[in-house]
């Protein structure tokens, strides 16, 4: 289970201003749940892990295991949360040093986020004679960065294992009927999943877009799906206030944004959790922060980052407050030798388990920090699975959306977003966008 603690954030701004925003968290759930909020058109998420079912699920593992079967590599071209969900699961799950062991499942790589030529290159030096396979998600399939990563993996694949071939180890993930990836995917034959038209992509982890990477990887994404489900129960409408996990951390985080601290900072203590925070950072950045507002999301990995930001976080100025990710159980054991010259002067740590040393390193910090002045939130998750990556993804999203309707913005879109693609089209020339591109060139 996920649970949440706010003690050591409400001794900050007090529990009557937690409290003040019940009812406000009420309307935005029940805006939520019956459409009435701004962005209504993309609440598909809002039900999705309970309408998953096991026919669903077993077309989604059918896929994977043709991949597994065929491939060593399976390559997932994405951006944003066409690939930042599956990367947080498979990260969050796989062992660490698993890229260096041999593996029955193929290794999983993830291209398309970036227009890094020495990336794109290094990678393709990589795939020569590798045995790859090919996820393409994107809904328009025009995204510059993952349609450019596609069309020079889609011609690798193909000189490499045939056209035929390759068509069985491409699959798209995308539009129903709409679009160059699904105009792409009929014409070649491709095995194809759909992005539900009203779920947007920082909420898609338990669609295809998620699923099937996860699926490929070797997981079992029908416990991610059940850990999900059992939290979208958990932070129902019918669920008090005080006991739904979502909507107390969408209360507790605004009014802690309004007594000024305008920065959030997810801290983890487990690496395996570190693109957690990558996946969470996207959620609520691009959900909340436009029309001049927004909490701005950041995230460490402790107690790595304390030996780097520790001393900004400790001291610097106290516009922030931290949301901590703490893992009760690990999935190994591991205990502290004895030395006998002691030379570390760690022979008082003998017989400990490494997890306790870590977990006092964790109490420690949180009671230097908020003695600092630094507001805490805390998660309490059991253990690192299947289940319970889902119950927190789950829990993140409806929080992001409740809390998205009390700082009255839209939580599902994102127009800033395109901002920068009018200025690089017009910088490159593309058809279309002659105007802007005078425009530019008398600027520069």
């Amino acid at each position: 289970m996920v649970t949440l603690d706010i003690t050591k954030a409400s001794q900050f701004v007090g529990d009557a201003a937690i409290n003040a925003f019940e009812g406000e968290v009420a309307k935005a759930q029940q805006a939520l749940e019956d459409g009435t909020c701004p962005g209504n058109d993309f609440l598909g998420w809002m039900h999705l892990p309970s309408s998953i079912t096991p026919e669903f699920i077993s077309e989604i593992n059918a896929c994977a295991k043709t991949l597994q079967e065929n491939c060593d590599a399976v390559v997932v071209a994405g951006i944003g949360g066409s690939y930042l969900g599956a990367r947080m699961v498979i990260d969050a799950l796989s062992n660490t040093f698993g890229w260096l062991q041999d593996s029955k499942y193929p290794r999983i790589l993830f291209a398309g986020n970036n227009i890094g030529e020495d990336y794109l290159s290094e990678l393709i030096g990589y795939l020569k004679g590798v045995r790859f396979g090919i996820i393409n998600i994107s809904k328009s399939g025009t995204t510059t960065e993952t349609a450019l990563t596609f069309r020079l993996l889609k011609t690798m694949c193909e000189e490499q294992r045939g056209k035929e071939e390759a068509r069985k180890v491409i699959v798209a993930v995308t539009d129903a009927k709409r679009g160059a990836a699904r105009t792409t995917a009929d014409k070649e034959g491709y095995v194809s999943f759909v992005i539900p038209d009203n779920v947007g992509g920082r909420f898609s982890v338990l669609t295809p877009v998620g699923l099937l990477p996860i699926a490929v990887a070797g997981f079992d994404i029908a416990a991610l799906v059940k850990g999900a489900r059992e939290m979208e129960e958990q932070t129902s409408l019918e669920v008090p206030f005080r006991q739904n996990p979502a909507a107390l951390y969408a209360a507790t985080r605004n009014a802690l944004y309004q007594s000024g601290k305008k920065i959030e900072i997810l801290a983890n203590y487990q690496p395996k959790l570190h693109n957690v925070g990558e996946w969470w950072k996207q959620l609520y950045g691009e959900s909340e922060g436009k029309d001049g507002k927004g909490i701005f999301p950041a995230s460490v990995d402790l107690t790595t980052d304390l030996h780097s930001m520790g001393q900004w976080i400790q001291d610097g100025e106290r516009t922030i407050f931290e949301t901590v990710l703490s893992v009760a159980q690990p999935n190994y054991e591991l205990r502290v030798p004895a030395d006998k010259e002691n030379l570390d002067g760690l022979n008082f740590l003998a017989g400990k388990h490494v997890d306790e040393v870590n977990k006092m390193a964790e109490l420690g910090t949180q009671l230097a920090h908020v003695d600092g002045g630094v507001p805490n939130i805390k998660f309490t998750i059991d253990r690192i699975d299947e289940y319970h990556i889902g119950q927190l993804i789950y829990m993140f999203e409806k929080g992001c959306g409740i809390s998205g309707l009390l700082l009255k913005v839209n939580p599902f879109d994102q127009p800033g977003v395109e901002a920068y693609k009018k200025n690089m089209f017009a910088l490159l020339g593309k058809p279309g966008y002659e105007k802007e591109t005078e425009s530019i060139k008398a600027r520069l």
